[in-house]
Order: C-alpha cells, then structure tokens, then sequence
C-alpha cells in the first residue's frame, strides 16, 4: 500500500497506471508493457475500490499483477502498489508525473477525458497520457472476463492461465 510521502517531487519521467485489475487481462498488460517503456519508472496502482465489489481481494490482485508483471520485457521498471486513496494522493505519494490510461472505445475517451480533467484541476503539475489499446484487445473488459467466467465460458482468450486459475477458484471451479 502507498504510505503518506511529503514532499514527494513529481518526475514527468515515472508513469502511474491505475486501475482495479478485478482480473489482470492481456488488455491491462499489453499497456503496463507498453507504458513501462515510455517511463524510466511505471507505478501500476491497484485500486481497493470496494463500490465495485471486486471478485479478488486487493492482494490477490495485488500478487497476481506482480506475477504477470515479472514476465514483461521491462519487468525491472514496474512496480505495482495498492492505493486506497483518491488518484490525485496516489500519484502524488508515489512521486508520479503521468497518469497512463488505456482507451478501448469512445465511451472510454469521454469517461477518461473528465477524469484527466478533474485530474488538471487539482493537480495541475501531473499529466495525463492516454494510450489507445491494441486492437486484439479492445473487446477485454474485466467485467466480461468475469462474467463469462460465472457462466462456465473459457477465459483463455483474455487472461493468463495463472489468472485464470485464480478467477475460476474464487468462483468454486477450480483447485485452490
């Protein structure tokens, strides 16, 4: 979890990529990949957020993120830390100066564009980078890859075996 920093400069060069992550899809990775190059140094911040009622607790989401995370080309520049405060403080905390938001639509463009503009407001030193999602992956939400999941779909498409295997045991299909 992010801890209460003053004083933290911001760096323009360290990117902080937000997101639930309720589960980690190639769609998440295929940004943290993207992203990690951009960035000296990319924070992936893993929400509480418990108004959308996630399926893994934070540290499962937590460990499965780092899972994923170490097989990345650019592994070495990732961290992933949960937060449980409001972006703006996250960011902050981790001394970030990008916030990385990936785009699959253009329902995600308006809902991203107010939040970077909310962002500017009361944070006008931190930026917002979107980065428009590959196209295999534009269709990946994570709430269809669990909601195929719930209804005995295979997830394979969308997540890691190791994520997989995770989604289906929360769910009561698979070993623990």
């Amino acid at each position: 979890m992010l801890h209460l920093r003053p004083d933290v400069p911001t760096d323009p060069r360290v990117g902080f990529y937000p997101g639930t992550f309720d589960p980690v899809t190639f769609g998440h990775l295929d940004i943290i990949h993207r992203a990690s190059a951009l960035f000296d140094r990319l924070l992936v911040g893993v929400a509480v957020n418990e108004g959308k009622q996630p399926l893994l607790d934070l540290d499962a989401r937590l460990a499965a993120l780092r899972h994923e995370v170490d097989r990345l080309p650019h592994g070495d520049r990732i961290e992933v830390v949960g937060f449980d405060t409001l972006l703006v403080d996250a960011v902050r905390q981790a001394g970030a100066g990008t916030v990385v938001r990936g785009l699959r639509s253009g329902g995600d463009f308006d809902y991203e564009s107010q939040l970077s503009g909310a962002l500017r407001r009361l944070a006008p030193e931190i930026e917002t980078v979107f980065l428009l999602s590959s196209e295999e992956h534009r269709s990946t939400a994570s709430r269809i890859v669990k909601e195929i999941a719930r209804l005995g779909g295979d997830i394979s498409p969308f997540v890691s075996e190791d994520v997989a295997r995770i989604v289906l045991s929360k769910l009561g299909r698979g070993p623990t």
